[in-house]
């Protein structure tokens, strides 16, 4: 069997889901995987066919996605030649982890494919919802990378087709202990602003993983590192508590190793506050920035706060022979929806 693997490289956690996923379709044949979209900073460790750069989402330095910056760098002619060139219709399979090239070019080109992401749990029946509804965010994440079928990962199951997080074996084999001190990763945020929030908890050490900082450096209490994946793991395996953006990934991997948690939601980013609110279900703390009125929270967090127990179990070879399994017997009859076809 011939499998195509499309995966968004925006961020770290689509990257590191598929370093499991990928062995695990390897199952069943050949694997070629397509990437699109820039600043992910894991090494996926597998060949990439394709590169794309199709359309990512920029961080900003002030606790959010840049939309100016987005818009400006998204070359839409590009992305349609993109899609019109990618030859999905020479694959048995096509698997979808929130990927717009291949997901169009599928749609486009009446192939049936599959998802395999975070965002089809978010959008998903009975997945939690933030207070401020975001109807041009939500719908975002229905259309920008369309499936004919999907399958989901979130922190909790919430119905038949979502699935708890695909923890990587680099996690999984890890033995936790507790040195004391912080990892923090908040990519939205410069190191200035990091390090003027954090600067007001003296007794805490954190370790910070920056986007914006290529040397390491140490002020005080504070030491802010370059993202390096093995330097990461480490310092979370450790560390006591998490401090983070309300990605998926990042705070599932410290809930799987008992660390506790506290997230803040990028904003212009619907996606996160739908998963803040996951996350405050469970009982993890949220914040919405790291501006002064939030130090007594964080601080609260510190000395208070105590780690959640979950229970995420290796699920993905049981996720794929289903998915799998259903594809053989759905495909045949899959015609592509009009209203997406009508997007474009």
């Amino acid at each position: 069997m011939k499998i195509l693997y499309a995966i968004q490289g925006t961020g770290n956690g689509h990257i590191s889901r598929a370093r499991d996923i990928i062995p695990s379709l390897q199952r069943y044949g050949t694997v070629d995987v397509l990437v699109s979209g820039i600043q992910a900073d894991v090494n996926l460790g597998f060949p990439v066919k394709y590169k794309c750069k199709g359309m990512g989402f920029i961080f900003g330095k002030k606790g959010g996605v840049d939309i100016y910056q987005t818009l400006k760098k998204t070359d839409f002619r590009n992305f349609f030649k993109e899609v019109m060139d990618l030859p999905v219709q020479n694959y048995d399979m096509v698997f979808n982890d929130f990927e717009p090239v291949a997901s169009w070019a599928c749609a486009l080109k009446h192939k049936p494919s599959i998802g395999l992401s975070h965002q089809a749990a978010v959008i998903s029946e009975n997945a939690p919802l933030p207070d401020k509804s975001d109807s041009f965010g939500r719908f975002v994440l229905k259309n920008y990378a369309p499936v004919s079928k999907s399958y989901g990962f979130h922190f909790e199951r919430y119905n038949d087709s979502t699935f708890t997080p695909v923890i990587r074996q680099e996690i999984r084999n890890l033995t936790p202990e507790n040195h004391g001190h912080y990892t923090v990763y908040l990519p939205a945020y410069d190191d200035k602003r990091l390090i003027q929030f954090l600067s007001n908890f003296k007794d805490t050490r954190w370790e910070v993983f920056s986007k914006h900082n290529k040397q390491s450096t140490k002020i005080d209490n504070i030491k802010i590192s370059p993202v390096n994946n093995s330097a990461f793991m480490t310092s979370l395996s450790n560390c006591e508590g998490f401090l983070c953006g309300a990605g998926f990934e990042g705070p599932a991997e410290a809930l799987h190793l008992g660390k506790k948690v506290l997230a803040i939601p990028m904003k212009n980013q619907y996606e996160q506050h739908c998963n803040a609110a996951s996350l405050s279900n469970l009982g993890v703390p949220t914040i919405s920035s790291i501006k002064p009125k939030h130090i007594s929270t964080v601080n609260d967090w510190i000395i208070n706060s105590n780690n959640i127990n979950v229970n995420y179990p290796d699920m993905t070879d049981i996720i794929l022979d289903n998915a799998i399994e259903h594809y053989y017997e759905e495909h045949a009859s899959y015609s592509v929806p009009k209203t997406i076809l009508n997007i474009f």
